[in-house]
């Protein structure tokens, strides 16, 4: 049996499916990672892992018909040439340019893992909801042939069930991507008030909203600290560097860059924030409860499967400056409570999120367990 994993960034193979790449060893030999631009150490990664790996074209941001055909012949170059069994593709080009792509082999088994709904499902001007009808009938063509099309929360099935991209009966869920319980270990909470979000610089990650409420907290309480970790992002609803020093004029928060490993800086927070407009179901907050932090984050899909309000954190509404200050503010009056809610968090990781349940949920929807 040959396998197909597809995404787009070499290094989402490694961090974000690696765990799934060797649960699949158990079942396959000839297991292949896809994605674009892969430099010399994502490639050893991936091999590690026990995969080969695969480069082929792929624009993550925007529209261009003629790049994204370039995706689409590519892909089905690759098919007819390697012939897959089994094609997994996640995020949004992999799997409609994917499934496209995989018409040409009539025996092979398409599944879709949709990890969230992203910025062209976010309704706003003319030009959003256009994108948003064009992407609905994308997916909708594209996936008629899928075996499965899987989510990482309930809200995110039901949008595509209410759209008509996909029956029911096709659907699945499991609960997000999953984290490793050993590799993210119990840490001790630092005595300070000091919280750190982890995104890419994008809008709907709640950037803007972290910083002002970060420039309000600082007014009241200097002692609490604001840390900003993640990359620049080259999607329309990407953050300069510029924008971001122009809010964070107070210098209220902390921005340390990108990272190949979140462990140190998570290790060094008291409090997770991710004030998201919309997940999947965020592997950051994952990793944050599995080390033993209280979350703070949005009461959206995919965000509000991570915290049971009061217990491991607090859920607040999405671009809330307000909310976000208010518990904020709580957190830091209240630090006898943050052991209550890190223990809480690790608890749930472990019941629910461990990344070996997850994937064997998804390899059960695959029809591929032992």
């Amino acid at each position: 049996m040959k396998l197909f994993v597809i995404g787009t960034l070499p290094s989402s193979l490694y961090n974000f499916r690696g765990e799934l790449l060797q649960h699949f060893k158990g079942i396959s030999s000839d297991i292949n990672g896809l994605a674009t631009g892969a430099n010399l150490e994502d490639i050893k990664a991936v091999e590690q892992l026990g995969a080969k790996y695969i480069d082929y074209p792929v624009s993550r941001s925007g529209l261009n018909p003629r790049e994204d055909f370039k995706t689409f012949k590519a892909l089905q170059k690759i098919f007819k040439t390697q012939l897959p069994d089994v094609i997994l593709a996640y995020t949004i080009k992999p799997i409609i340019w994917g499934a496209f792509a995989a018409r040409c082999l009539p025996n092979c088994h398409f599944y879709a893992l949709v990890t969230g709904l992203g910025f062209a499902f976010q309704r706003g001007n003319w030009k959003k909801n256009l994108l948003m009808k064009l992407v609905v009938i994308l997916y909708k063509t594209a996936l008629k042939n899928a075996d499965k099309v899987i989510f990482q929360n309930p809200d995110n099935k039901q949008v595509f069930i209410d759209l008509g991209i996909v029956p029911e009966h096709k659907t699945a869920v499991v609960n997000g991507s999953g984290v490793d319980v050993k590799h993210f270990e119990v840490k001790p909470l630092p005595l300070t008030p000091k919280f750190l979000l982890i995104a890419r610089l994008l809008g709907d990650k709640g950037i803007r909203e972290y910083v002002k409420a970060a420039n309000i907290i600082k007014q009241h309480y200097p002692q609490a600290v604001f840390q900003l970790v993640g990359p620049e992002d080259p999607s329309p609803d990407g953050i300069p560097l510029e924008e971001l020093t122009k809010l964070n004029q107070n210098n209220s928060v902390d921005y340390l860059g990108e990272t190949s490993d979140v462990r140190p800086f998570i290790d060094d927070c008291s409090i997770f924030v991710l004030p998201s407009y919309h997940e999947g179901l965020p592997r950051t907050v994952l990793e944050a409860m599995a080390t033993g932090r209280p979350i703070l984050t949005t009461d959206v899909p995919g965000c509000r499967e991570t915290v049971i309000n009061g217990e491991n954190g607090w859920l607040v509404e999405k671009a809330n400056v307000e909310q976000l200050v208010d518990r904020m503010t709580w957190f830091i009056e209240n630090p006898l409570e943050w052991q209550r809610m890190a223990d809480a968090s690790r608890a749930m990781v472990e019941n629910k999120f461990d990344v070996h349940k997850v994937n064997a949920e998804l390899m059960d929807i695959m029809g591929l367990s032992k």
